[in-house]
């Protein structure tokens, strides 16, 4: 009846990310763990147009993705805004969770103050273009630490985002900014969850992390020091290790 013994580690990557970023993190995983990295609505391969970017849309694309590709149980892990759609995709379909990792993410809605940061982007992408954009957008998501001496991943980051198309830009930053609190889904979880963070992300406060790590009856954290927004480029080994031992709790 059920195709695999083990839930499918299931990889949503972050806004004008693709599923390319999790190429060199998954490579080594051990060959019983299926593994399934879609691309989101409007990135990567998958830029047909889209009229609704909302986390909801997008959950309910990766639903669809995961029912042709027969996935009854999956360990979703998202970065960033991978997260938001992983919290929505639970919140709507709880009982296709095995577990829950967000990487570099947060179950909180966007303070005012992110609001504002994310329409000035839309204005600044409006007025000069996505390539622009990205040639300031990627180096601030590193921690200090890493912001020159990661070129190779730096230029994967800038050149995914450039070969994104501007409406995805401006969708998402809209959806991110609209999307809804998800601590209750946190809250009322089932299901075990991870919280991977980073302690110099600027993207994700580390203050918000902590919190999030208080709100489901089960959850491990890993507290990254000397990483920001990136912590499957930053410090892949102990973010790899830490998915794959989260994992192991949901096969158990």
């Amino acid at each position: 009846m059920h195709q695999h013994q083990h839930p499918t580690l299931v990889f949503l990557h972050g806004f004008i990310e693709s599923r390319e970023i999790w190429t060199d993190f998954t490579r080594d995983f051990p060959n019983d763990y299926p593994i399934f990295a879609p691309d989101l609505l409007g990135h990567g391969d998958n830029t047909a147009p889209v009229a609704n970017y909302s986390m909801r849309a997008q959950a309910d694309y990766v639903a669809k993705q995961l029912q042709q590709q027969n996935i009854e149980k999956a360990v979703l892990i998202g970065h960033s805004m991978g997260g938001y759609v992983a919290l929505a995709l639970a919140e709507k379909h709880p009982e296709l969770v095995a577990g829950l990792c967000l990487l570099n993410s947060s179950a909180l809605a966007d303070t005012d103050e992110k609001k504002q940061n994310r329409e000035k982007n839309i204005d600044f992408i409006e007025r000069h273009g996505v390539e622009k954009f990205m040639n300031s957008f990627v180096r601030p998501l590193f921690a200090p630490a890493h912001r020159d001496s990661m070129p190779e991943q730096l230029r994967m980051l800038e050149n995914i985002g450039k070969a994104t198309p501007k409406e995805t830009f401006i969708g998402g930053l809209r959806a991110m900014a609209a999307r809804a609190d998800r601590t209750q889904v946190l809250r009322e979880a089932q299901f075990p969850v991870l919280v991977i963070a980073g302690k110099e992300d600027l993207a994700v406060p580390f203050e918000q992390s902590i919190e999030v790590t208080q709100l489901a009856p089960v959850t491990y954290a890993l507290f990254l020091a000397e990483v920001g927004h990136l912590a499957y480029l930053e410090a892949p080994e102990r973010t790899r290790q830490a998915v794959l031992d989260f994992a192991a709790v949901t096969f158990a």
